[in-house]
């Protein structure tokens, strides 16, 4: 028990902080899930609240804003053991992903559940 209890405070402390730079040449974050699709851009940072639809395969779903959706990929260890369903509201934060002759999806790097 302790052990695991250790390893939870160490997961936490070890977070990455999610700054950005904002000076001259920099992209700007990205808020909405229209820009994305509308203009995908690769690498793109981009933070989003919505809802996880479905599970499409393995760490891939399909997150909504409630008007546009788009494919992600999650990793299992950002849900954090907590249950997410398709009516929980969620923040997403990661890049955009845009490959030639592909649709563009997020590559998540945090997930928070909005309460």
């Amino acid at each position: 028990m302790r052990r695991m209890l250790a390893g939870l405070v160490a997961g936490l402390l070890f977070v990455p902080a999610f700054a950005q730079y904002t000076g001259p040449g920099s992209q700007p974050l990205v808020t909405s899930l229209q820009a994305v699709l509308s203009k995908p851009v690769d690498d793109q940072q981009v933070t989003l609240r919505g809802r996880i639809l479905r599970q499409v395969s393995g760490d891939k779903y399909i997150f909504s804003d409630g008007r546009d959706e788009i494919r992600v990929e999650i990793d299992d260890k950002l849900f954090a053991g907590k249950p997410v369903s398709a009516n929980t509201l969620v923040e997403i934060s990661g890049e955009v992903e845009k490959d030639f002759m592909e649709s563009p999806e997020i590559d998540v790097d945090a997930l928070r559940i909005i309460e």
